[in-house]
């Protein structure tokens, strides 16, 4: 009896000891999963800057050049035709450039915040896609924290995306809103919805969540925010609700990337095709 008691205490130790190290992996995995989405983050403003400093400037470069050439041949209609296609690519590729860095990371979300950063890719969105978009979007309120207005961002960017490829909607709803002490951005669609056993599998963390799931969930998970999945019959909501006591201030981290990031005076951006209406969201 004495074994037996002995036994089960040992087994009782050792679960406990099982279950301290899964709870340590678990944090660590999560705390990896942050930095991942910090530097992926960084990197989408990075490559959006080079894009516009480094490739952007070639392509300027070269509608100059095609545009000299075309001086010194206008008086031959065969190569001025030809000329002109080039220039006409060269005006395509240098709006695509500078619209998919727009999309990577917009000047807009560092220089005046998430409110108007969501109002123009909404716009965007609608155009790429052709699926009808109102919104109610809260402007009068003070700066948010910049890894709040970051993180409700891709939220949006995610949600837009997953509407166009999945959901087969023809309108969308965009609400974001102060409530109390939280901020609740909600994008809820008309389309087909989504079946009751997969909603209860998506809303669990799995291997079927998808990373883009995953990342939204990871997003709110650290600023204390909860991400809620509802879908009856005809439709799907996503609820992202976030304490404004989650962060900091943003203000100086905001006027650090005003310095590196491309002025939004510098674009003009023009719809790509609805094929890529997600680009840059994944």
């Amino acid at each position: 009896m004495w074994a037996l008691s002995k036994q089960s205490r040992q087994m009782a130790l050792e679960h406990s000891q099982m279950q301290s190290v899964i709870l340590q992996r678990t944090a660590e995995l999560q705390n990896l999963s942050l930095r991942l989405l910090k530097v992926q983050d960084e990197e989408r403003r990075k490559l959006s800057r080079d894009l516009h400093d480094s490739t952007g400037q070639t392509l300027a470069a070269l509608k100059i050049a095609v545009s000299f050439l075309q001086l010194s041949i206008k008086d031959d209609p065969s190569k001025m035709a030809l000329v002109t296609d080039v220039a006409d690519l060269a005006d395509q590729a240098i709006e695509e450039l500078r619209t998919m860095a727009y999309l990577l990371h917009p000047p807009l979300l560092d220089e005046v915040g998430f409110a108007c950063a969501a109002e123009w890719y909404i716009e965007g969105f609608a155009k790429r896609s052709g699926v009808n978009v109102s919104m109610e979007i809260a402007t009068h309120h003070e700066r948010m924290p910049r890894s709040m207005e970051t993180a409700l961002f891709r939220v949006l960017q995610e949600s837009l995306t997953n509407v166009h490829r999945h959901s087969k909607a023809a309108h969308v709803t965009v609400c974001f809103r102060h409530q109390f002490e939280t901020v609740i951005l909600e994008i809820r669609d008309d389309g087909c919805g989504i079946e009751g056993k997969r909603l209860v599998r998506l809303r669990e963390t799995s291997a079927e969540t998808g990373v883009g799931l995953a990342g939204m969930r990871e997003r709110m998970n650290e600023l204390n925010g909860t991400l809620e999945m509802e879908s009856e019959g005809r439709g799907t909501t996503i609820r992202a609700v976030v304490p404004l006591r989650a962060g900091t201030p943003s203000s100086q981290a905001a006027d650090d990337s005003r310095k590196r990031a491309p002025q939004s005076s510098e674009y003009q951006i023009s719809p790509l095709r609805s094929g890529d209406a997600g680009i840059a969201a994944d």
